[in-house]
This record gives C-alpha cells, structure tokens and sequence, in this order.
C-alpha cells in the first residue's frame, strides 16, 4: 500500500528524521505587525526569534491554506495527515478543506488526524503512523490504531516565559498572573481534549529534569515499547540531560530529540521543553 504522511510545520522534525518518515511538511505562517514569515527550510530561526523578542504586541500565525494541503494529498496514494490541535490552530479546518478539494477531482484518499497537541506531539503521532504503516496494516486499521494512540497519548512543556500564551489566548489569564506572581515556571501539557491544562509547577531550571520525570511517572502509562520525543527550543543541553535521565528511570523504546521550528517557537519561547509520549 502507498502511503504518504503530512504534516504542518507544528511537527518539529530534523531532517534525517524527516527523510526516515519520508514526511511532507505544510508550513504555517508567523505574524509580527505587517511582516510575515514561512515557517519552511528556509526561515532563518535565530533572526525571527530576535526580532520576535522585541516586538511588544501579540505575535501571529496564520494557517496553511488549503491549496497547499490538497497539492500535497493529490496522487496516486493514501495520505495521512497530522495538524496541530484543531483547539489552537485552523490548520485542521484547512486540511480538512484541502481533503475534500483533492477528493472532488477523484485522485485522492485523505485521512485527516487532529493531533489534540502540538510541537513533539504531533511528531510522535508521525512516528506512530510510519511505524503501523510498515506492518502492512489497511487503511481503516491504520486509522483505528492511530486514533486511539492519540486519546492515550501525553504531552508536557515547560516553559520559561508565558509571555506569549497569555498574549495570544492561548493561557488563562488568572492563571498566568499566579504564575508570574508565583515565579515559578509552570508545568503544562494537552488536556486530553485538545486545550492546554496546568498540571504542576517548578522553581529554577535545575528541577526541570525531575519535575518532568515525575510527571512520566504520574501519568500512569507504561513506558515499555513506547517512544519518547523531546522537542527544545535552543536548549540542547537540557534536552540530552533529561533524555539520559528518562533512560534511567523508564524503558522507552527510542528517545527522540528535535529541535522547535517557527511555530513551536512561539509558544515554547525561549529554552522552552516539550516532551510527548
């Protein structure tokens, strides 16, 4: 069976990664006032950040249309698509439209997943499906297996300024004024339905690595068999500490780390840490 995955550039990957998966990637566009940037290969990252760091008003981002999505579903194959959480994003909305173009010309088979996350999330749903798509499976069991993967997955971030949450909505103020009175940094993660919950909290970057572990170990999943992504932004030394210390204390299959790309940038900030398992 032909498949093919896409994706949106919320799906942090590396290139090797990218190829291994044979993904195609849909980017997603960053709004600063009237300048616009691509989240593709060839947004220079380290610029955007810098001016992302000075600009004071609410940062934006701007779905991939669905032109993009149908050109990518249009073949002689069966794509499975991945977006960032149709709660925080209209890139589902977009994939969904694209789908029902590319059907209409009667040379496409789409399936569209809404990941309920985001950033390593969406990554490890990409994994998951390369993973069933290689045991020969058929499209319907393809997507049973990935639908209930997504409802048991767990997503976690920490991150080191909220700042643009709670600029773009994505937090609820009153709790990010206690975070900010609280100074601490805030342990959030995928609720489960697609919105973003507060599950715990950390004072200083050093109890990052434990806090995170505990939050493994309190989600109740076995980690056997399983993978584990570790998505950073510009914070690799924290981002290979804990992948050792999640080998210590865990029996995860493979551990995945990927840097953020434009979008995840965004939320993730800064040293931001997302994990997904």
């Amino acid at each position: 069976m032909n498949c093919k995955i896409i994706v949106d550039s919320c799906c942090d990957m590396t290139r090797e990664l990218k190829e291994r998966l044979g993904a195609a990637i849909v980017p997603l566009t960053m709004l600063l006032g009237d300048r616009s940037y691509l989240d593709d290969e060839q947004l220079d990252l380290p610029a955007f950040m810098k001016s992302m760091a000075a600009f004071t008003s609410k940062v934006g981002t701007a779905s991939p249309s669905p032109q993009l999505y149908k050109n990518e579903f249009m073949g002689e194959h069966i794509s499975f698509a991945v977006t960032i959480s149709s709660k925080l994003s209209g890139s589902f909305d977009s994939a969904m439209l694209g789908k029902k173009l590319a059907e209409e010309e009667g040379k496409a088979d789409v399936h569209v997943f809404d990941s309920k996350s985001a950033c390593a999330g969406e990554t490890l749903i990409a994994i998951k499906i390369h993973e069933i798509i290689s045991q020969g499976l058929q499209k319907s069991q393809i997507i049973s297996h990935i639908e209930s993967f997504i409802n048991d997955m767990k997503t976690y971030f920490v991150l080191d300024s909220i700042e643009n949450l709670l600029k773009n909505g994505r937090l609820n103020k009153v709790v990010g004024n206690i975070i900010s009175a609280l100074h601490i940094k805030p342990v959030m993660g995928a609720d489960g339905n697609g919105d973003i919950a507060l599950f715990s909290h950390v004072r200083g970057p050093h109890k990052i690595v434990d806090k995170l572990l505990d939050q493994i170990g309190k989600s109740g999943k076995k980690t056997e068999g399983l993978n584990l992504v570790i998505a950073h932004c510009n914070n690799q030394a924290l981002a290979d500490k804990l992948k050792m210390a999640a080998e210590k204390a865990y029996h995860f299959k493979q551990i995945f780390i990927v840097p953020t790309k434009g979008i995840s940038s965004v939320y993730a900030n800064e040293k931001g840490i997302v994990i997904a398992f």
